[in-house]
């Protein structure tokens, strides 16, 4: 899958396992994972970084074929969900970091475009996700002010 706005033709990674059934040797029950979830998002952690947790300290590969929902739908469930995806949370303090650089560096034009270009993508999820209804459809992005641009 090509990225947008890189100049790399994809990025290596692991495969997802192949089967819509959870594997014979995991053996947790649907309780036990949705507990761990639950448990682990209090302690504040965000969702992606619960599946590699349950990927490399419980053995459960997925989440979705043992419970049948995913761990965004089971944070949902349990009113921890983020109020803003993670993804787009991601950019948005990549957006902060960058322009913190910028004041300071206000020559470095090779990141005033990097900076141009995350804000369109901010933009496009933004739509994105008001369309899907995980955003309110009156969320406004105000960008960082930026001096430099």
């Amino acid at each position: 899958m090509a990225r947008i706005h890189a100049h790399r033709r994809g990025r290596s990674h692991s495969t997802r396992p192949v089967g819509s059934r959870p594997p014979s040797w995991c053996t947790y029950k649907p309780e036990e994972v949705e507990a761990l979830v639950v448990k682990l998002a209090r302690e504040g952690r965000p969702p992606s970084e619960i599946g590699v947790i349950l990927r490399d300290q419980y053995g459960i590969p997925l989440v979705k074929p043992i419970t049948g929902k995913s761990i965004t739908e089971i944070l949902r469930d349990a009113g921890l969900a983020p109020r803003i995806p993670e993804d787009l949370a991601n950019l948005l303090e990549r957006q902060k970091r960058m322009v913190r650089h910028l004041e300071r560096h206000r020559a470095d034009k090779k990141n005033v475009h990097s900076l141009q270009l995350l804000e369109s993508r901010i933009h496009r999820l933004i739509k994105y996700y008001r369309r899907l209804g995980r955003l309110p459809p009156d969320f406004k992005y105000k960008p960082v002010s930026a001096t430099f641009m």
